[in-house]
């Protein structure tokens, strides 16, 4: 009986020992994406792609600001493009064309992000991107071929 007893109560003190240690959770507060606006998004700049090489390349992309002056390129809610499952990659570029240079890289074109998904997306851009980039670039590398370009326009 006293080693039930004992054996009782070494399981409650562990048990309470453990409670204790674990982190309180502040109910106030809120784990925010950092991949994503913080408040509102304001474009500054946008542009609409242009198909190229029957990929069904479509819609709308923002350059602009969150609340907070971080930078975003924003794919609309209307982006579209065949293969959107992690094969089209999305560059910022000084023209509509993708030139890329393998042995020591294109100072004129600069790896956004991938399309993982048609729709609306975020691509967080730290650092920000020079205003040299004019162009926002929809590139298959499996297939080696432009799917879209889109020149972004002051608001």
């Amino acid at each position: 009986m006293k080693k039930t007893a004992l054996i009782l109560l070494t399981s409650l003190a562990s048990v309470a020992i453990m409670s204790s240690c674990e982190k309180d959770e502040d109910p106030t507060e809120v784990v925010r994406d950092s991949s994503k606006p913080s408040g509102e998004f304001t474009a500054s700049m946008s542009g609409t792609f242009v198909e190229q090489n029957s990929s069904g390349t479509m819609g709308t992309v923002y350059l602009g600001k969150d609340d907070e002056g971080t930078q975003f390129l924003k794919l609309g809610a209307d982006f579209e493009t065949n293969l959107a499952t992690g094969t089209v990659s999305i560059y910022l570029s000084t023209s509509d064309t993708y030139t890329a240079d393998p042995g020591s890289g294109n100072p004129d074109l600069r790896l956004v992000g991938i399309a993982l998904e048609n729709g609306k997306a975020y691509y967080k851009l730290d650092p920000e991107a020079d205003s040299k980039f004019t162009h926002v670039i929809a590139w298959c590398g499996s297939a080696n071929i432009p799917f879209g370009n889109a020149e972004l326009m002051d608001n």
